[in-house]
């Protein structure tokens, strides 16, 4: 298992939450993905290290940004 921790800028609500939850949990190999809305943290849990890249993409996708 591995687990990141990243920071999403741009969600305002919980369809915020679940666009951005969606389109991570699509990545091959991700099992679990936690949001924080007020804060932006997203944790993402995969079965395998999965690359930053495909995450800010997928962030960039449901038209948010990843911070950093």
């Amino acid at each position: 298992m591995s687990e990141h921790s990243y920071t999403v800028t741009g969600m305002t609500c919980a369809h915020c939450v679940a666009s951005v939850s969606e389109e991570i949990g699509e990545i091959e190999g991700v099992s679990d993905v936690r949001v924080d809305l007020p804060t932006g943290a997203v944790t993402v849990v995969s079965t395998h290290p999965i690359d930053d890249a495909q995450v800010r993409e997928a962030v960039a996708e449901a038209g948010y940004e990843l911070v950093g």
